[in-house]
Order: C-alpha cells, then structure tokens, then sequence
C-alpha cells in the first residue's frame, strides 16, 4: 500500500563557507530526493548564532514539502544533504556549513499530524516556537501557518514570531 503524502516543513540554516550557496544547493539536494517535493521555499533571512560558542552570522530558510517518507526517513535525508555540504558534528551548537531541521510533520490538527519524542527525532521541532530564525521565514513563506507547541496547543507562526526572544536579530535577505 502507497503512503499517503503529508506536509513537512524544513528549516535549512547554513554559517560558514558560501552559505547562499549552500542553501540553495540544499534546496535542490532534498528535490532530489525520492518521496520528498518541495513544494516552496522561502526568502533567506539573516540571524545571529543562538547558543553554542561565538561564531558567524547565520543566513536561513523554510522549505515546505509534500512526503511519502517516514519522519526518520526525512531526518536521514536533511543529514544526507548535510553531509554532502560538508557538515561536521564536532560541536554541539557550533557552526556548521548546513542544519536541516525538521521543524513538523503533517498538517497540526488533523489526523496526520505526528508527534514524536525520541532520542534522534523529535516533532515538532522542540524549540522552533522560541526562534525568530525559523519562524520568520516561515511566515513569511506562509503567513496562516500555525506550529504545535510543548503544551500540545496550536499557536499562529506569526505571533510567535511577534514574541521571539531573537526577533530584532533576525532580517530579511533575498529569495533563493
């Protein structure tokens, strides 16, 4: 039996080497994949590095995408396109020439909708409600958009965006 495809929202982060080079590179590494269309993808925004050691400025999209893929499956293939950008894990938080995030999986509120704790794995992403830097271009890219939160409630992307520690961090750059 054929999977059914469900929505999936990446967030792609880049802060070392060519990083507008390397997202849209990543853009085109996850079209490529087998089960995963990338259906749009949003501006870059630029954002200061949140946690982990000092280090350059960040440059991050949203890509939003349809997948026949299991969530393991889709994490397997961010950490493909990743390690064909060169992505090292020496430090935890340290810059990277790529992240790919999965930020959700399926539609919030309906049946297809997955939430997940496990150790590699966990959706939503945990701390996507707090970031500016995935929230804006996500919003930007879908503005109706809304996020599950800890609590399990359904919160707007824009108004978590509104209230994002790192908001005034985060600007604008152009489209990929």
């Amino acid at each position: 039996m054929a999977r059914v495809s469900v929505p999936v929202v990446l967030a792609l982060g880049a802060n070392l080497g060519d990083r507008a080079a390397t997202l849209a590179a990543a853009v085109a590494g996850l079209a490529a994949v087998d089960g995963l269309v990338v259906h749009a993808v949003s501006p870059v925004f630029a954002s200061a590095a949140v946690g982990g050691p000092p280090q350059p400025d960040y440059l991050n999209a949203v890509v939003l995408a349809r997948t026949t893929l299991t969530p393991d499956a889709v994490l397997a293939a961010g950490q493909a396109v990743e390690a064909a950008a060169g992505r090292e894990r020496s430090v935890r938080w340290g810059p990277r020439t790529l992240d790919v995030d999965v930020i959700a999986y399926g539609t919030p509120g309906t049946p297809d909708e997955v939430l997940l704790s496990g150790p590699d794995l966990t959706l939503p992403h945990p701390r996507a409600h707090l970031r500016a830097f995935v929230l804006a271009p996500w919003a930007a890219l879908a503005p109706c958009a809304v996020l599950r939160l800890p609590d399990r409630t359904l919160a707007s992307v824009r108004v978590l965006l509104a209230a994002a520690d790192d908001v005034a961090d985060v600007h604008e750059g152009a489209p990929l």
